[in-house]
């Protein structure tokens, strides 16, 4: 259960450098109120799938049905196409009333351009039991968003495939995740899906090899100063070269996307084509969302936190990963407020639980994880001494997005690990 006690820190927010947003129109660009006195709210979410999706339909009608005069819009659409739509609403100023923020320096960003509504008194009770967890959503002792979800990225895996190659455990270390992918090529079995045409799923290697191989001081450095010096950095590139050298991804990676449709990387797991995946906590709602009978791998489902590597400084229970936040844009109706605020609450968080659409951050929720790989990342998160914040996210747009394309051309063939470095050192470079 996350609670105000609890010892775990998220390494959040990074400099905001120059600003995207700096000089944007805040809020909608529209009046929310119709003739007839009706309130609108604009809501965008990516559960746009299966049973989430018809979940937070059905949160958007018990919220109207409660509230008279209220009409919820809600606007489901696939990841990575909110992020663009969001970036291109903020500069037209024509932003939705309440959507998903992940914190850190795309958060920093927004604030600073006045497009993101402060909560801090207006939903105390709700920043009150999140205790630490706000933490990633605050700048400056303000809390801009409430979220409803956090978890680890880790391996995703399906525990009829691995018993078929006589793998007996889940690998603990880097060699022992090489060994693995071995066992499972020489059995005839893909090891791992990764979605590299949309890049962040390679990406997310490079990140969790940095947080094994470098001290929690020298992430929180260079989040804060923007730089990559430490070796640990340079490390972290030739281990995941070690692991593309090995050839263990799925046919074709480099134009996988990650979550869209039976063929992304999510799809090959869901549906027994590979044996593995790197992804978040909302992996076991997703893979539901792509198979037809609606379970993704059911009873197969298994989880291991990213391995050990050997000889690296960083704590092997620290966790890479993040959430997901629902923030209010400046100018949205005090109704917008409340529907997020309704959003955190018991009853609609265990039933985002229930479904396995991510871990809950209601501590009134938790016991309602049903998956139970879900509940053992739940504890893994729980215990752990730090969590990283997904580097794209922490560094903001610009440093994020140079790493992630630098690491997609490592994952190419097309560059190596003192180029990603120099990549990302470069991109924040520009930003100080």
């Amino acid at each position: 259960m996350l609670s105000t006690s609890r010892t775990a820190k998220i390494l959040a927010l990074a400099a905001t450098g120059s600003l995207l947003f700096a000089g944007c129109a805040s809020g909608s660009a529209t009046s929310n109120e119709s003739a007839d006195g009706t309130t609108t709210v604009t809501w965008w979410h990516n559960s746009n799938n299966g049973e989430g999706k018809a979940y937070y339909e059905k949160v958007a009608k018990d919220f109207e049905a409660s509230h008279e005069g209220v009409d919820i819009e809600v606007h489901a659409m696939q990841h990575e196409d909110m992020l663009t739509k969001l970036d291109a609403a903020f500069q037209s100023g024509d932003a939705p009333d309440v959507y998903m923020e992940r914190g850190g320096g795309e958060l920093a960003a927004h604030v600073a351009a006045g497009l993101t509504k402060d909560l801090s008194d207006l939903a105390s009770e709700e920043i009150g039991f999140l205790g630490d967890t706000a933490g990633g959503w605050q700048i400056d002792g303000k809390t801009y968003a409430l979220p409803y979800s956090l978890g680890a990225a880790g391996f995703w895996y399906n525990k009829a495939l691995f018993k078929k190659a006589g793998i007996d455990k889940a690998p603990e270390t880097w060699q022992e995740l090489l060994d693995a992918s071995k066992k499972l090529k020489d059995a005839g079995i893909t090891p791992i899906s990764v979605g590299a045409g949309d890049k962040w799923p390679a990406a997310h290697y490079w990140y969790y090899a940095a947080v094994r191989e470098c001290a929690e001081q020298t992430l929180a450095d260079s989040v804060s100063n923007l730089d990559f010096s430490d070796q640990c950095f340079l490390k972290a590139g030739e281990d995941v070269d070690q692991l593309i050298k090995a050839e263990p991804f799925n046919p074709g990676f480099l134009s996988t996307p990650a979550q869209s449709g039976p063929t992304s990387a999510s799809g090959l797991l869901a549906t027994g084509k590979v044996a593995m995946e790197l992804a978040g906590h909302w992996e076991p709602g997703v893979m539901q969302g792509l198979t037809e009978d609606g379970k993704g791998l059911g009873a197969d489902t298994g989880w291991f936190s990213f391995p050990a590597i050997e000889g690296g400084q960083g704590n092997p229970e620290a966790q890479l990963g993040g959430g997901d936040a629902w923030a209010v844009a400046q100018d949205a109706p005090d109704a917008a407020v409340e529907f997020a605020k309704y959003m955190l609450s018991e009853k609609v968080q265990r039933g985002f639980a229930e479904l396995d659409m991510g871990l809950p951050t209601n501590p009134k929720a938790t016991d309602a994880v049903a998956d139970p790989a879900l509940a053992s990342m739940l504890d893994v998160r729980d215990k752990a001494p730090y969590f990283q914040l997904y580097f794209d996210t922490a560094f903001g747009a610009s440093v994020g997005g140079a790493m992630n394309d630098e690491i997609a051309l490592l994952f190419a063939g097309k560059s190596d690990a003192q180029k990603v470095v120099d990549a990302s050192q470069d991109a924040a470079d520009l930003e100080k």
